[in-house]
């Protein structure tokens, strides 16, 4: 079961500095359990379909669009988007909102800001789910990048067939470059090229019309640039940085969700996780590393009403 038809009471822009606005809303109930959902990409931005994972009689549902993702303005820019600057904003929103305590539920690189921010602010997290988890590491960009070829030969040949051979071993920063280029035709191609490869290895299956309906859903032209702006840098985080940290979660529950055959993010990195965090629970589902994939969708509803029935801590 997925919560439907959820009634949005507020939506705005919030000024974080920088230049930077950031696109919110609030649903469900206003006087309910806070929680933040964090989306991925990171560029992504989030869609009113996300909400669905939230009891909207008990959650009060914050959604909000990251830095130069989505409706957030300036559109796509990468000027100041740092996650350091990420998590600021995700405080300053909670800050605004007079918001103590929260629930974090990020997927994807979502899981990745949710666990920093949590690191940085633990004494406000009352508790997260976070799905198809990626730690920011090398490995994990060689196994998105690279490894997911073996399973998906023809969406990798398509991706990597606009790269030139001296770049085969630097995928993302070639992408990223052209990305950048001051050809308008130029950076359509290149946006749109990255954008459909993840898409298309992200679910158990997909058919062609799928693929178009989330392009136009998703801003991709937001979502590649800024998605390849993290993965260059590192995701702007020390080496292991989340690992060599975990024990400042300790007391914080967390549910992962991980897809058994996701090839965006490795399932080991959610079992890595899972073994330096006593207070989590791992549960693997027959899927990929989408969210709206059957079985971790119910999942996902299903660790949210856990928290919703439990007092905030």
């Amino acid at each position: 079961m997925v919560y439907k038809k959820i009634k949005t009471y507020k939506k705005g822009y919030f000024d974080v500095g920088d230049g930077h606005h950031i696109y919110y809303e609030l649903s469900g109930n206003p006087q309910g359990k806070p929680v933040l959902f964090v989306h991925g990409g990171p560029g992504a931005g989030f869609i009113d379909q996300d909400k669905q994972f939230f009891n909207p009689n008990i959650f009060n549902i914050i959604t909000f669009d990251q830095r130069g993702a989505g409706r957030s303005k300036p559109f796509a820019s990468l000027d100041n988007n740092t996650t350091t600057l990420l998590v600021n904003d995700m405080r300053k929103l909670l800050t605004m909102l007079h918001i103590d305590r929260v629930f974090l539920f990020g997927g994807s690189w979502g899981s990745t800001l949710s666990l920093v921010y949590a690191v940085r602010h633990p004494e406000t997290v009352s508790g997260m789910v976070i799905r198809g988890v990626f730690l920011g590491t090398n490995e994990e960009n060689n196994y998105f990048t690279y490894d997911a070829r073996k399973v998906f030969p023809e969406a990798w040949e398509k991706m990597a067939s606009l790269v030139p051979e001296g770049y085969k071993k630097r995928i993302p920063e070639y992408y990223y470059k052209m990305m950048k280029s001051k050809d308008s035709k130029v950076r359509k191609k290149f946006t749109l090229a990255w954008a459909t490869y993840e898409f298309s290895i992200s679910k158990l299956k997909y058919s062609e019309s799928e693929m178009k309906k989330l392009l136009r859903k998703i801003k991709y032209e937001a979502f590649s640039i800024i998605e390849l702006h993290y993965l260059v840098n590192q995701c702007f985080i020390p080496k292991d940085y989340i690992l060599r940290n975990v024990e400042k979660l300790k007391g914080i529950p967390v549910s992962i969700v991980h897809g058994r055959y996701d090839h965006v993010a490795s399932p080991f990195s959610a079992y890595t996780l899972h073994k330096k965090l006593p207070d989590s629970s791992l549960y693997y589902t027959l899927a990929g590393h989408s969210s709206y994939d059957i079985d971790t969708r119910k999942r996902l509803v299903k660790e949210m009403d856990k928290l919703g029935r439990r007092d905030l801590i």
